[in-house]
């Protein structure tokens, strides 16, 4: 009797430690664009139009349950239900915005906290210094700075920024089309897990890092999976919008034994890209390889 009530009890103290942690939690899956896309009348989008079903731009909300505080990655133009769903589903108060680039589903949420919308004071939102610089020179981003709407705290390249107890986030540069801003990804470290979120890169190649040795030294790694393949978008040149193809992707990491390749979850889906839907071709090939998709809603503990 004694011992099944310890087990209980151990059973017990365990969920309640575990229930505690920080997490980080997926607020959306797609590109900039969402789906469905504006002015997109091709079978991808009418489908999600009759089916009444949308995927939100690609976000990641940080959740520490004890202090009930969160934060964001990327502002969105889905910010109002992303919002929402961090501060009333998850229970926490919003504590400020890590920012990865100026591209348009980045960075444009932030106008909801402006005067026209919830007027509020002294977000704290976290950009690297071009990126700073291009909200503070330029309407109607400026308007959140000299209204105290936002306060922009300055980030550097891989330096940790602590924002909780045993909670670092680490910001690094990636290639990308930088014509406004600098482009970074994330490191998110709790106590026992580390988490990457890399939204957006050009090719696996012009990146000085490996991403083969990133994800053997990483717990889950969320990544650029854009664009299926190459022939996902006929009528536009590739080379203007470069991304790692989802199948490239696959390929550069395959040598990853299969504990490691569960690590990865791609994320931040073109309207276009077949594997934004379940049970797509695209999506079995995917798990089949034992790579991940990533999901709204999907959890992460850290």
């Amino acid at each position: 009797m004694i011992s099944i009530l310890k087990i209980v009890l151990v059973s017990m103290l365990s969920s309640l430690l575990l229930g505690n942690r920080p997490y980080v939690v997926v607020l959306g899956i797609a590109q900039d664009g969402g789906a469905p896309q504006a002015g997109c009348k091709k079978y991808c989008c009418m489908s999600l139009l009759e089916s009444g079903e949308e995927e939100k731009i690609s976000c990641l909300g940080i959740v520490d349950p004890i202090t009930k505080q969160s934060w964001m990655i990327d502002a969105t133009p889905d910010f109002p239900s992303q919002y929402r769903i961090l501060t009333e589903d998850h229970d926490t108060k919003l504590m400020g915005i890590f920012l990865t680039h100026a591209h348009v589903g980045h960075y444009t949420g932030l106008l909801h906290l402006g005067r026209e919308v919830m007027g509020h004071q002294g977000m704290p939102v976290y950009a690297l210094p071009r990126m700073k610089s291009f909200l503070k020179d330029n309407g109607p981003w400026s308007q959140l700075v000299s209204l105290n709407n936002i306060d922009i705290k300055t980030i550097s390249d891989s330096k940790e920024i602590k924002i909780g107890d045993k909670l670092f986030i680490e910001p690094f540069l990636v290639p990308h089309r930088d014509e406004y801003s600098e482009t970074v990804g994330y490191k998110i470290h709790g106590k026992d897990k580390s988490i990457l979120f890399l939204p957006d890169i050009d090719k696996w190649d012009k990146w000085h890092q490996d991403i083969f040795q990133l994800v053997l030294n990483i717990d889950i790694a969320l990544i650029d999976g854009t664009f299926y393949s190459q022939n996902e978008i006929p009528n536009r040149n590739m080379s203007e919008i470069p991304h790692p193809f989802i199948t490239e992707s696959i390929e550069t990491l395959f040598e990853l034994n299969s504990t490691n390749r569960d690590k990865v979850h791609f994320i931040h889906f073109n309207h276009s890209n077949p594997a934004i839907k379940d049970n797509s071709p695209a999506y079995h090939f995917i798990r089949s390889k034992r790579f991940n998709v990533s999901r709204e809603g999907d959890r992460f503990n850290l």
